[in-house]
């Protein structure tokens, strides 16, 4: 992915770069509205906390991070940016056409193939069990792991 440099026109976009990434409309099924609450004020109704309120309105996008169905393949198909999280997230469509999102491996690409099971090859995007992928004498970057089994 290309990153794009803002021309300095004002001072505000003086030094300013963004990540291009794939513009689309998130999947209907795959969001909900996210209440927020508080917004700095008590149960009156009286600002309590000052500068808290505002903000745009940000959908919440579920995000698959158990990924424990074994040897499906997915393929990438969008790279989104989430609001909620700071990060890209990524679409992916599975080969019974279910559609779910996670969060975007470093290097992934859109039309990249991920699998997640117990004998998968070691790629970025893979999820497969620590033990299976550990081997001290590569040097292989983790991604998501977790101290008890099941949560990450």
């Amino acid at each position: 992915m290309a990153i794009h440099f803002y021309k300095t026109s004002t001072p505000s976009t003086r030094n300013g770069a963004v990540d291009s990434q794939v513009k689309s409309n998130p999947r209907t099924n795959l969001i909900y509205g996210q209440h927020r609450c508080g917004k700095g004020r008590n149960a009156r109704g009286i600002i309590t906390a000052g500068h808290r309120g505002g903000g745009h309105k940000r959908l919440y996008r579920k995000i698959d991070f158990r990924r424990n169905e074994k040897d499906r393949f997915g393929r990438i198909v969008t790279i989104e940016y989430d609001p909620n999280r700071n990060a890209s997230i990524c679409l992916i469509h599975y080969g019974d056409g279910e559609k779910r999102y996670i969060l975007h491996p470093r290097g992934a690409i859109i039309g990249d193939t991920i699998v997640s099971g117990t004998e998968v090859p070691i790629k970025m995007g893979n999820a497969l069990p620590l033990r299976r992928g550990f081997d001290p004498k590569k040097r292989i970057h983790f991604n998501r792991y977790a101290l008890r089994h099941g949560h990450t």
